[in-house]
């Protein structure tokens, strides 16, 4: 899992198998103290986060399929699967 921000939306006309009829979302990943770490990568959106929402991704083609519960969709990879309420450290 990762932790990022989402920073856009992405739309396209013509989906691959499992992408159709879903949101994809524009994440950027952060470190627990809210820093930007590393280069931004799409995700499909699970649970209805939004531009500024801190979420969790899955990068694992077979949970991410799970999330988003199509055992077909073997071209999907990155799935937001939670949005961060509150981080704690300590």
């Amino acid at each position: 899992m990762k932790l990022g921000k989402v920073i856009g939306t992405m739309v396209s006309t013509i989906k691959a198998k499992g992408y159709e009829s879903r949101k994809i979302l524009v994440i950027r990943p952060v470190g627990p103290d809210g820093i930007f770490v590393g280069n931004s990568f799409l995700a499909i959106d699970a649970v209805q986060a939004g531009v500024g929402d801190t979420v969790l991704t899955i990068e694992e083609g077979n949970s991410a399929r799970q999330v988003v519960q199509d055992d077909d969709a073997f071209t999907v990879k990155t799935v937001v699967a939670g949005i961060v309420d509150e981080i704690s450290l300590g």
